[in-house]
């Protein structure tokens, strides 16, 4: 790997410290970056349903929560730009609490599956052999389970807590991630560096982390912005069957009560569109990041 130097101001050339070296490193990405609209967009998709989690109690015009703030089931008005349900709940109000159940979910799942999958892929590939084929079976295992039926024995057994949703999102969403470090790790471990680390008696726990995983990191990183939007998908395919988070909004159970009051029948629009495109953006806005995050690390990409 080659080390930059920086002239010090009296002639000579000293290398940079390690602040230095990163802050280059981000500049450089961050330009690379902002030259993709395809980033540009999803990173302002992302940033405007964050914010609007962050800031619901200030936004929602009303508690989600509370009944009889309008007409029962009334069409969208001014004061409730997206009318009310059967309890006279402001949907308006549901959908920007909604989304920080959303991304809460989403984003907490997507961690657990990504330290899963990163510690198996980077074991599986590193190590080979029969350690390769213990955790390679069971990650086939867990790619053959019927994951929604899982999901729903799971938390009707106990419960559809935040956290019972989390865990079981995490624990049925790593295998992809794990059969693509392992990929990479398979590629990188037979390089000259790693060879060159062995040979002056490095142990396999500093390749590990200090040559196998950093460059390893931007296809985890690429990687897990995608499993966000699986995470997203699965919270809200449960709460539209009504295995949600209980007490919570989210637009999977925005949509769950429009189809209790059977919106669609009644071309109540209103109710079960803004949620369902609301799922939609959030998805569009991380794949747009996942693509453009793949085609700046990847110089391959960048080359085409």
């Amino acid at each position: 790997m080659t080390i930059s130097t920086v002239n010090n101001g009296s002639g000579k050339y000293s290398t940079p410290s390690i602040f230095k070296r990163y802050k280059i490193r981000f500049t450089r990405f961050w330009h690379l970056y902002t030259d993709s609209p395809f980033g540009m967009i999803g990173m302002f998709l992302v940033l405007l349903f964050v914010t609007m989690g962050v800031f619901a109690p200030i936004l929602a015009p009303y508690d989600p929560n509370k009944t009889m703030v309008g007409e029962r089931s009334d069409n969208p008005s001014a004061s409730h730009p997206l009318g009310t349900d059967r309890l006279g709940r402001d949907i308006f109000s549901q959908m920007i609490y909604g989304a920080q159940i959303s991304l809460l979910i989403g984003l907490s799942a997507a961690f657990i599956s990504l330290f899963i999958g990163t510690l198996f892929g980077l074991i599986s590939g590193y190590y080979g052999g029969w350690i390769d084929i213990i955790l390679m079976r069971i990650t086939d295992f867990f790619i053959q389970l019927p994951a929604l039926p899982l999901m729903l024995v799971v938390v009707s057994l106990f419960g559809g807590g935040m956290e019972n949703l989390i865990l079981i999102i995490g624990l049925l969403g790593w295998t992809g991630t794990a059969r693509i470090v392992r990929s990479e790790t398979l590629s990188i471990k037979q390089r000259a560096f790693v060879e060159a680390s062995k040979s002056v008696g490095a142990g396999n726990r500093h390749i590990i982390s200090s040559h196998i995983l950093p460059n390893v990191f931007p296809l985890i990183f690429a990687n897990a912005i995608l499993g966000v939007v699986n995470s997203i998908i699965a919270e809200a395919g449960l709460s539209f069957l009504g295995f949600g988070v209980v007490g919570s909004w989210s637009w999977g159970r925005v949509l769950y009560e429009a189809g209790r009051e059977n919106a669609i029948l009644l071309g109540a629009w209103w109710h079960f569109i803004p949620p369902g495109i609301s799922i939609m953006l959030l998805a569009l806005g991380f794949s747009l990041i996942s693509f453009s995050l793949n085609e700046v690390l990847n110089p391959r990409l960048r080359e085409r």
